[in-house]
């Protein structure tokens, strides 16, 4: 299977990206990113942010942009078995050095490992952090414990 990324959400104002690695399986039938319902993503980002969970893909976007986040993944495309990242073989990168360069953006948050392991081989010249992934394989970290993790580095976005 060679699935594609989709495209970057973000506008002038974005100050903080976060990567996945490829959209799931899920997410590619429904079109947008984070779709699986059991996937965290959405609900901790919206405790984080202090808002509502967002429904539609139009709530979505709306709750990245008003909080001047931007939103896309490391690969435009590979070859994966299913939605398991540890089965990613020829990865084909999005230009993320690229795409920052007309950006504001001063912070990247890697949803997950192997989304840390292949940004690490972009060589970008602003802070990179691991955090821990949304996904529901991620089933040691708790929804309490992801949203503490990821708060801490979103905090300031909240600042501004």
């Amino acid at each position: 299977m060679n699935p594609k990324s989709f495209l970057p959400i973000s506008d002038k104002h974005s100050l903080l990206l976060i990567l996945g690695t490829m959209p799931s399986v899920k997410s590619r039938e429904a079109g947008f990113y984070y779709s699986h319902p059991q996937n965290r993503f959405w609900r901790v980002l919206a405790a984080c942010l202090g808002k509502p969970l967002p429904q539609t893909v139009k709530d979505k976007t709306q709750l990245l942009l008003a909080n001047k986040i931007a939103l896309w993944d490391v690969l435009e495309s590979c070859k994966i078995t299913g939605s398991d990242d540890s089965t990613i073989r020829e990865p084909v990168y999005n230009n993320i050095a690229g795409f920052i360069s007309k950006m504001q953006i001063e912070k990247v948050l890697c949803n997950g490992a192997k989304a840390y392991k292949l940004c690490q081989k972009l060589g970008l010249s602003l802070p990179v952090v691991c955090m821990p992934s949304t996904s529901p394989a991620n089933a040691v970290w708790s929804l309490q414990r992801l949203t503490a993790a990821w708060k801490a580095e979103l905090d300031f976005i909240l600042e501004l």
